[in-house]
């Protein structure tokens, strides 16, 4: 099992450290195993690709492809209401339902806010 990350995809962060320092935008994709998340428009990277013939229709044009490079975790902050915040789990009861109609007590985790205590 990989390690665990707070951060999920579709979240909006704040970068705290870094050259992209201050910048705040969404979480395209989570690497849970590297500990990483790639941020829209942080860690901009210019990568030079060849121009491919092989297969046929497939086969891509060079040039410039400038692209988001990954970041680590601990580089970004959750934003909450414009404002930063830690994020904390809180282990809340519910009532689930079975497919045969039956219902059944559970405990599901929430992200809350450290900051307001709200749900994330």
């Amino acid at each position: 099992m990989g390690k665990s990350v707070n951060i999920k995809k579709g979240d909006t962060v704040k970068v705290i450290a870094g050259k992209d320092k201050g910048a705040e935008g969404k979480v395209i994709q989570v690497l849970r195993e590297e500990q990483r998340v790639i941020v829209e428009g942080v860690n901009r990277i210019k990568r030079h690709t060849k121009v491919v013939n092989q297969g046929g229709r497939d086969g891509s044009t060079g040039g410039i492809i400038t692209a988001e490079a990954s970041i680590h975790v601990s580089n970004v902050m959750l934003l909450e209401d414009g404002a930063t915040t830690r994020i904390g789990f809180r282990r809340d009861q519910v009532t689930k339902r079975r497919p045969d109609g039956s219902t059944y007590e559970a405990e599901r985790s929430v992200r809350i806010s450290r900051k307001t205590g709200k749900e994330i």
